[in-house]
């Protein structure tokens, strides 16, 4: 017999993934894989105004994909669940596999 989750372990489940959904939000997640950014790098990175990145930072630190410290006069982001790089291949695999089959429909 499966054993399911709890409801309330997929509504977490479902929280981690609208922190996820915005392309923005999976650019930061990306950059921090490389290590730890101030927000002036990520907004640079992002091509979005200070405001706008700080915003998405606090999404992905709400449901505790990122962590924040001081470091002099500055915050410094951090990824503190790495492993949430694997959602993105797993998201390319789902788009290649999509991918191949409309080709082989298309192809038919």
């Amino acid at each position: 017999m499966i054993r399911l989750a709890t409801k309330e372990q997929y509504q977490h489940k479902a929280e981690v993934a609208k922190a996820l959904a915005h392309w923005s939000r999976l650019m930061i997640v990306d950059a921090l894989a490389g290590g730890d950014q101030s927000v002036g790098r990520l907004t640079e990175m992002v091509g979005s105004d200070v405001s706008t990145v700080s915003r998405h930072l606090s999404v992905l630190k709400a449901v505790g994909i990122v962590t924040a410290r001081k470091n002099g006069n500055q915050v410094l982001y951090h990824l503190e669940t790495p492993c949430v790089t694997d959602f993105f291949d797993c998201a390319l695999e789902v788009l290649r596999q999509s991918s191949a089959t409309q080709q082989r429909a298309i192809s038919g």
